[in-house]
């Protein structure tokens, strides 16, 4: 079993503006930064011969011991098997250099889903939108959970959006793990947390199960899509808000707009009992049986009047072990999160906007091939083995470096 991998020391050759200008493979020119994190920097890249877009996310080797290099390795193998999901981002080449290994993945220009939820404000009111884009999610961490694989990061930052909202693509698979019970207790970042997975020290506990965490961290998203807020600062009886909705789920309802089916929704994930908590195919017949995910004028029927309170947004950093660097994100989670003394209940939405992805393609002359149309297939899945399962790389391509 894996823990959580140490960050990476930053590169001995190059600070990341100076490999803007590279040519990749003599023809993939970094052009520009989306993001840098711990454990490497990502750009945008244009293909010199086809003009198409693409993010390259550079993996800092120099300095790794071999342990540092198996999270790389890990992390890749790991994306590329995941990636054969239509909502998760593709990726489509891996090359090395002796500095960094570059990871090409697809690029999508609307940004990441935090970006839309809290600047665009596409999500927030519009619960078709928020049902569609929560049930692509689901889908996608479904079916990394049928192959053996534990995202463990899940969080608006790691899924990016195209298509004006309409599509959303899991990314960032730098915490993921293959271990069906893990002791790597405090993994992620922490308004996603599971209660579990936040367990003091010495945690009283010696493991907690992989699955469970990632749902748990799927309704705060939903909460997120639906709301724009966290439910809490934490999954943890330190949290007064917490505290509330433990004695009462009922309790959300009165600080947040969510309709009685979400609340009910909501209380199967937010099970502090993993072994109780909801699964993945339950959850999706539920929120697909919702008839309205909040209570908003966009319903049909008569919103409630509105309820005051202060208008005070508490804005909370995020503890937070950076898995990485978001496609397309430089932001922390810093939703405002929902207080029982003053959060405010939303009742004028704003309406949805955003950008259409450039449509990706691959790097070699033959022809990629195509993904599988959503929902084709993964009904039938046998969850793999734990354990770290052997998952085939990409080819790896020699590495043409030009400044």
């Amino acid at each position: 079993m894996l823990p959580t991998p140490p960050p990476s020391p930053p590169s001995r050759c190059y600070a990341p503006e100076d490999r803007l200008g590279f040519i990749l493979a003599n023809r993939l020119e970094l052009t520009g930064i989306l993001g840098v994190g711990a454990y490497g920097v990502v750009y945008t890249a244009v293909d010199i011969c086809s003009n198409v877009m693409f993010a390259v996310k550079a993996l800092n080797k120099a300095g790794l011991d071999s342990r540092q290099l198996k999270f790389q390795q890990r992390e890749i193998r790991l994306h590329h098997l995941a990636s054969q999901h239509p909502n998760v981002a593709s990726l489509v080449r891996i090359m090395d250099s002796p500095d960094c290994t570059y990871v090409v993945l697809e690029f999508c220009p609307a940004g990441d889903l935090f970006s839309s939820i809290t600047d665009k404000g596409n999500f927030v009111g519009n619960d078709h939108l928020a049902k569609h884009a929560f049930l692509q999610i689901l889908d996608a961490v479904q079916f990394c959970h049928s192959l053996g694989i534990y995202h463990r990061d899940l969080k608006p930052e790691n899924i990016l959006v195209t298509d004006h909202g309409l599509t959303v693509k899991l990314a960032d698979f730098g915490l993921a793990t293959t271990d069906c019970f893990t002791a790597d207790f405090g993994c992620g970042s922490t308004f996603y947390m599971s209660p579990e997975c936040q367990q003091p020290h010495p945690p009283p506990l010696s493991s907690y199960a992989s699955a469970p965490n990632d749902v748990w961290s799927l309704g705060v998203i939903l909460v997120n899509l639906t709301c724009g807020r966290n439910p809490w600062k934490r999954a943890s009886l330190e949290d007064p808000t917490f505290r509330a909705y433990l004695k009462d789920p009922g309790f959300l309802k009165s600080i947040l707009p969510l309709s009685n089916e979400t609340v009910y929704v909501l209380s199967r994930i937010f099970e502090s009992d993993p072994a109780k908590r909801i699964t993945l195919p339950e959850l999706r017949e539920l929120v697909l049986d919702c008839p309205r995910l909040t209570m908003n004028p966009w319903t049909p029927n008569p919103a409630p009047q509105p309820v005051e309170f202060p208008q005070v947004p508490v804005s909370v950093p995020v503890e937070t072990q950076l898995s990485g660097s978001s496609i397309g994100s430089s932001h922390s989670s810093d939703f405002s999160y929902a207080d029982s003394d003053t959060s405010a209940i939303t009742e004028d939405y704003t309406d949805m906007g955003g950008m259409s992805c450039v449509p990706s393609g691959g790097l070699d002359c033959e022809a990629s091939p195509e993904k599988p149309a959503p929902h084709a297939e993964y009904g039938t899945c046998v969850a793999a083995p734990c354990g770290d399962a052997v998952v085939p790389f990409l080819p790896s391509q020699p590495l043409a470096v030009v400044c």
